[in-house]
């Protein structure tokens, strides 16, 4: 089972599709007059809150200088993996699609996948609380508590899913204390949990063109009496075309079995 490399960068597309989600966020300063004077798109990137915390916290008087973290912008990253036995499904469904090689055409399936709850944290930064209300109420609306994204899981096998993202937490800090010259940040923590499958490695087989089965008595000695043999109708058909099938029964009264390495009775 082990030692066979694959890569279906499941956790990686659920990542990516996560991202994805706030990557548009806005905020908009205005004067009194209510005009807009200046609009914000938040910045986004993958990286742990103590990151952004121990830059604000060593260097708080860089706000004027070209290399300061500016605020507001955006965070997230991976705070957990678990499997989840609630969506578990039956381990024998298959998901095929037929392609064409040298050998002439091929089913290449892969079986059901296996649940598992990603969990993520997503970190909003504002210099003031009117900048962090804007941010949090853009996202809010669209949790009641989930929110779908339809991520192509295994494009070799056309396999798409659309997986809920469930808003579960949401952590509130503001840090206010300290010096005149500390810099101030308002700190949301919203946690997310992605339920989605990931996929085992896929397979290849040829299409099968014929079926059969013999059928034997087993009285007082087991006899062959019935061979049954089933093709498509056409016998042209693939995979992935519309056909029927044709059965053939063959009575037989003799004691040979059928060999699959000779293809014949003996």
């Amino acid at each position: 089972m082990f030692g066979k490399y694959f890569y279906n960068q499941g956790m990686r597309k659920m990542t990516v599709a996560f991202g994805q989600i706030f990557n548009n966020v806005q905020i908009k300063k205005k004067d009194a007059s209510d005009n807009v004077v200046q609009s914000i798109k938040v910045p986004l990137a993958y990286a742990p809150k103590e990151k952004f915390l121990v830059r604000l916290d060593q260097q708080a008087n860089l706000e004027n200088r070209e290399f300061a973290i500016t605020l507001p912008r955006m965070s997230f990253e991976i705070s957990g993996i678990k499997y989840d036995g609630s969506r578990k499904l039956t381990r024998i469904q298959k998901y095929r699609t037929v392609k064409s090689n040298i050998d002439g055409k091929v089913l290449d399936f892969n079986y059901t996948p296996v649940p598992y709850d990603i969990s993520y944290n997503l970190y909003v930064f504002t210099a003031t609380a009117e900048s962090g209300l804007q941010i949090v109420e853009q996202i809010l609306p669209f949790f009641q508590p989930d929110y779908t994204v339809t991520i192509n899981q295994v494009p070799e096998l056309n396999i798409k899913r659309d997986v809920p993202v469930i808003l579960n937490n949401i952590g509130y800090e503001d840090t206010y204390d300290g010096s005149f010259t500390q810099r101030r940040a308002v700190i949301y923590t919203l946690s997310f949990t992605a339920k989605t499958y990931l996929y085992g490695p896929a397979s290849t087989q040829k299409v099968i063109k014929e079926v059969q089965s013999d059928i034997y008595t087993d009285l007082p000695v087991s006899t062959r009496e019935e061979r049954i043999v089933i093709t498509p109708n056409p016998t042209s058909a693939d995979a992935n075309d519309d056909f029927g099938f044709t059965t053939t029964i063959t009575n037989f009264n003799d004691s040979k079995t059928y060999n699959p390495t000779t293809d014949s009775d003996e």
